[in-house]
């Protein structure tokens, strides 16, 4: 029997948007491995298809990278060889190249080998599949998938999907709305004063809110979610993967920027409401399979920078991001009755 490889080295909506690839290579037939970096794993882990997950902490990814370590990448090497692995789909964003990855997979002695590529890649990839501008980045790696023979099972709608544990994470009694201010790349969160005042409006129309972050997020959370003890609005800090997803799962809707969480939002369901900086093309990042509303300003002349931090004062593209922005965007996603009061 086949044992397939996916990889996807990034963050954890990177990943989450792999998931229709991989249940694509899981329907082939054999066990499918995800190699995942550090901060994709839990992810990858949640993923339908995926029968295991190997870290790889790969040095030509992160944007801080760690120094190569050439005992680690070795025992990579080794560790897919032991595997057995004959086939193997790379999945990378536009701007990384495939071919350091492909070069280890060679040398573990996986016989095929395909991925996205505008390199020359030698004699290191089988099918080298072109770069589609006008794609999603979902359909890019159905395409990807679809070059090298796996495709969909029939009924599956390549919707976002994870398989979570039960959960143990105690919801809100009321019906909620979930904002999530930050992001792991600063130019992509939500404008803290807006997000603040949308906070405040929604409470103040009678919406149950839970603004939610990691530990390291807790002094943005703080500023959006206001003073301590407000009514209808909570904060939830920390904790892992599967119980945020539950959380995201059981709101109203999710409003956040264009991060990990509005894919773990559309992997469960829930419809969206995005502050999209358009550092990076909408139409090949937007929520996938659910509901959603971008909010931003794809006219401003520097749209598609890739920013991480962005140097324009004010951020100009997500001006349209507002509290009054946000409850048109709920009524429009229909998300407004289920909660309560908001609606009035």
């Amino acid at each position: 029997m086949t044992r397939h490889l996916v990889a996807r080295l990034d963050n954890v909506g990177d990943v989450l948007l792999a998931g229709p690839a991989v249940r694509a290579v899981a329907a082939s037939g054999g066990p499918v491995t995800f190699v995942a970096g550090p901060r994709g794993a839990a992810a990858a882990a949640l993923l339908p298809g995926v029968d295991e997950v190997v870290v790889l902490d790969a040095p030509w990814v992160p944007f801080d990278p760690a120094p190569v370590d050439a005992v680690a990448l070795g025992a990579f090497v080794d560790a897919i060889a032991g595997r057995r692995v004959e086939d193997a789909v790379v999945l990378t964003s536009f701007h990384q190249s495939p071919l350091p990855l492909a070069l280890l997979l060679r040398q573990a002695g996986v016989a095929r080998i395909a991925a996205t590529c505008v390199d020359h890649p030698g004699s290191l990839l089988d099918v080298r599949h072109p770069y589609l501008a006008q794609l999603h980045e979902v359909k890019q790696s159905l395409s990807l998938c679809a070059a090298a023979g796996h495709r969909l099972p029939d009924g599956d709608d390549g919707r976002l999907l994870v398989d979570l544990p039960p959960a143990a994470v105690e919801l809100p009694a009321a019906p909620y709305v979930v904002v999530h201010p930050g992001a792991s790349v600063p130019a992509r969160a939500l404008p803290v004063g807006a997000a603040a005042a949308t906070v405040d409006e929604l409470a103040r129309r009678g919406a149950h809110v839970v603004v939610t972050g990691s530990d390291g997020e807790a002094p943005i959370v703080a500023a959006v979610a206001g003073p301590p003890g407000r009514p209808r609005v909570e904060v939830r800090t920390g904790g892992d993967l599967a119980g945020f997803a539950h959380l995201l799962a059981g709101a109203a809707a999710v409003v956040c920027g264009n991060t990990g969480p509005a894919h773990l939002a559309a992997s469960v369901g829930a419809p969206v409401v995005e502050a999209f900086a358009p550092v990076v093309a909408p139409h090949r990042w937007h929520p996938w399979g659910v509901p959603h509303a971008l909010l931003y300003d794809a006219r401003v002349p520097c749209a598609g920078c890739r920013a991480r931090e962005c140097p324009v004062p004010g951020q100009p593209c997500l001006e349209p991001f507002s509290p009054a922005a946000v409850v048109e965007a709920l009524g429009r996603l229909g998300t407004l009755e289920a909660l309560g009061e908001v609606a009035a």
